[in-house]
């Protein structure tokens, strides 16, 4: 079996939040649903489980955070262009997400990201890489700053 994630997100209102998720392409999974969680596929590798507070907190003993006051995590995902990555972005604008509330990544035309918070506040990152720049990995960046 491939292995793959399931991102757990802490949710203020699951019907909000799938109506937000399905506006950027997320396809919501019946079988792992209901009145306290929706499973949205992102890929066939890559699911976001929304989870309302109540039952996220049946999973951890810690406060839950306040997504829009801190930060704990940056979660990215990879689109296919820079196109895809400013279609995803304005996507999420317009579905009551906040667009671009990080910098705009630009380098030397071999990565372009930027990000976007669902309506709870988590933070995504969406970025294209250049597949020759990916191949060389980190040095084809360092090369391009020099």
């Amino acid at each position: 079996m491939t292995q793959m994630i399931f991102v757990n997100l802490p949710v203020s209102d699951l019907e909000r939040s799938i109506a937000f998720y399905e506006a950027i392409g997320a396809r919501k999974e019946p079988k792992f649903s209901n009145e306290a969680a929706a499973m949205m596929v992102l890929s066939e590798t890559i699911s976001v489980m929304l989870l309302t507070k109540p039952f996220y907190s049946t999973f951890t003993s810690k406060p839950i955070a306040d997504a829009h006051q801190s930060s704990q995590v940056l979660l990215a995902l990879s689109a296919d262009s820079v196109e895809a990555v400013d279609a995803t972005v304005e996507k999420a604008g317009a579905a009551g997400g906040v667009a671009d509330p990080g910098p705009k990544q630009e380098m030397a035309g071999m990565m372009y990201g930027r990000s976007f918070e669902d309506p709870d506040g988590h933070h995504w990152e969406i970025m294209w890489m250049d597949a020759a720049a990916a191949h060389q990995g980190a040095a084809a960046f360092e090369n391009a700053e020099a």
